[in-house]
Order: structure tokens, then sequence, then C-alpha cells
């Protein structure tokens, strides 16, 4: 399965329901990860938090 988003591309997250909703927002694909199922996975980093977070492709859109 080949990745949509390449590392240093701006991406749109949309936290699912369980995520807290000010989570979703512009950021930046740090790097690519290992496929989970049927989805691939990215490690993605906002600038206005200390923190990365994991994201699969369907939680992503063209930012």
């Amino acid at each position: 399965m080949k990745h949509k988003y390449n590392v240093g591309e701006s991406v749109y997250f949309t936290a699912s329901n369980v995520a807290r909703p000010a989570a979703s927002g512009t950021y930046e694909v740090i790097r690519l990860l290992p496929t989970d199922g049927d989805d691939c996975q990215y490690r993605i980093k906002n600038s206005t938090e200390a923190f990365e977070r994991v994201a699969k492709e369907s939680q992503l859109n063209v930012s």
C-alpha cells in the first residue's frame, strides 16, 4: 500500500470522536509509518503543539 502524502506536506487533520475536537487543524507530515490494516499511518505535527500525533490517512485531507 502506498502513502498518499509525503514528508513535509501540509495536511488537514480531522480528529476522531475520541480525541479532543480542538485537535483538528493543519499539520505537517513528519514521518510515514507502517500501515494499520488497510489504512496508511503518519506522524504529524502542529506548530502550536509541543508533541506529535499519529494519524490514519482516512483522517487527513490536502490542506
